[in-house]
């Protein structure tokens, strides 16, 4: 039973980079990375935001944000969904 377990956090180690040792890059300081940080990092890494950026435009951005609010239930006031789209737009936007 511990070797499907073992295996399973082997891959999370490696998938993630801790295995490496690599460390994420911090987001752009700018108005608004705090609410991205409070809002997004307690379910996954930010390092999707640059991941994403060379695609997402505000209504990309936008849609993505009602995703992680309605699909996934992340609990996300309005006031800071509208901080972290304007951010996410300004910052790492196509188009923006």
């Amino acid at each position: 039973m511990k070797t499907p377990l073992a295996a399973l956090a082997l891959v999370l180690m490696t998938a993630t980079g801790a295995e490496a040792g690599e460390r994420p890059v911090p987001l752009k300081d700018a108005p608004g990375r705090d609410a991205v940080e409070a809002n997004c990092a307690s379910c996954h890494s930010l390092d999707y935001t640059r991941t994403n950026a060379s695609f997402m435009d505000r209504k990309t951005w936008e849609a993505e944000i009602n995703k992680m609010v309605n699909v996934f239930g992340a609990p996300i006031a309005a006031a800071d969904a509208k901080i972290i789209l304007d951010y996410l737009v300004k910052n790492y936007g196509v188009g923006g």
